[in-house]
């Protein structure tokens, strides 16, 4: 017994977390491979290393998953001080770099100075499809504005497929249940950000981020975008790159006659939080949100306005109207912060109150015996006893 827990701790000296284990990085010179403060890690690996996120077989287990700045060129490396079959027989590592290969382009680098020698064709990258909305912001640290530009991107501009496929790898490293997508459907619709750089006098591109957008059919000639990925490199994070983008999303199906309303696919707190931001930034704007009609309550003249200037739907207009009203609340006013959580308690007891009505518990009654509300239900013998 005592043998097999030595040879159990001795084989836990070689497993590795692989969050920590991989190293990602946005390369723009050289001289950021040795520069540890531009490496960022995943928060999740479970889709490739198991829910445990482990790596098993090696000590000191460094997987360097280096990408070109603006075109996402791709490096692959794994280094490790020692393995476990140096020590222990009969015993096999996992096969990290496979697994890896698994999710990234085939034609990634595995030689730095293959990887060096793409850097200087950067130049030559320039974001694909139209622009849509240019905006800068202030860096504290250069003290100086920067440029980003959004852009929307079909799968036949040139290049752009293997540019996607190279992007859509660190999908798998941020979003907890993410998966590739059929870039052969043509109901996809792709924006992205870029940031603009100087290097040696030249203008280039860096990729910030992006978003995938599906366009559902809604009968009986309408259609419902609804955002499926979004993602914000974490370089980039906490610049507020995701208000910009979810707007100009918004502003670019506005244009749209047939859009009925724009939603998500099981959207996170992160995106409901940044969601409810720029819906409310957007309705302030409007004459049904003005602060005299808030205090009003909540309206139809509200539903119709956002949906048919924004595209926003009723539930999510009722959101937006109980952040603007709390806004514009006063809550030191006794009478008017009382009027607010009213409000509020009339929305979370409207559903209760409905569910234990007398016509309610009277048609699930009807219903239980075979009846509808309308009259008998058919059957194919004789009605229940």
């Amino acid at each position: 017994m005592a043998a097999i827990n030595a040879m159990e701790k001795k084989l836990a000296e070689y497993k590795c977390d692989t969050n920590e284990a991989i190293c990602l990085k946005l390369v723009r010179f050289p001289e950021d491979l040795e520069d540890d403060s531009t490496t960022f890690h995943p928060e999740y690996s479970h889709q490739l290393f198991g829910d445990d996120e482990v790596a098993f077989g090696y000590k000191g287990l460094q997987i360097q998953l280096f990408c070109s700045a603006g075109n996402l060129t791709t490096l692959l490396n794994v280094k490790y001080t020692s393995k476990v079959t140096d020590t222990i027989d009969c015993v096999e590592p996992d096969d990290v770099e496979s697994k890896i290969r698994e999710i990234i382009p085939a034609r990634s680098c595995s030689n730095t100075e293959d990887f060096v020698s793409l850097l200087e064709k950067e130049a030559k990258f320039k974001p694909f499809g139209s622009l849509l909305h240019t905006y800068s912001v202030h860096n504290e640290e250069a003290g100086e504005d920067i440029t980003y530009q959004i852009y929307k991107a079909e799968m036949s501009c040139a290049g752009f497929q293997e540019y996607h496929e190279r992007l859509q790898t660190f999908l798998m490293w941020f979003i907890e249940t993410a998966s590739f997508i059929d870039v052969d459907d043509e109901r996809w619709d792709y924006f992205l950000i870029f940031e603009k750089y100087n290097k040696d006098g030249e203008t280039l591109f860096a990729t910030v981020g992006y978003m995938t957008v599906y366009n559902y059919y809604v009968y009986p000639d309408k259609t419902r975008p609804r955002v499926s990925q979004m993602l914000i490199l974490p370089p980039f994070q906490g610049e507020g790159h995701g208000a910009q983008l979810l707007e100009a999303i918004h502003r670019y199906y506005l244009t749209a006659p047939k859009v009925l309303d724009i939603t998500a696919e099981d959207p996170s707190e992160s995106y409901i939080k940044l969601r409810d931001f720029v819906h409310a930034k957007l309705c302030q704007s409007l004459p049904s949100f003005s602060p005299d009609q808030l205090i009003q309550g909540f309206s139809h003249k509200m539903v119709e306005e956002v949906q048919e200037k924004l595209k926003i739907n009723k539930k999510h207009a009722r959101r937006v109207y109980e952040i603007l009203r709390l806004h514009n609340t006063d809550m030191s006013d006794l009478e008017h912060a009382k009027a607010y959580r009213l409000e509020i308690k009339r929305r979370l007891v409207g559903p209760y109150k409905a569910l234990h009505s007398p016509c309610y518990l009277h048609d699930v009654m009807w219903n239980s015996l075979g009846f509808s509300s309308l009259g008998p239900r058919k059957t194919k013998g004789n009605l229940p006893r």
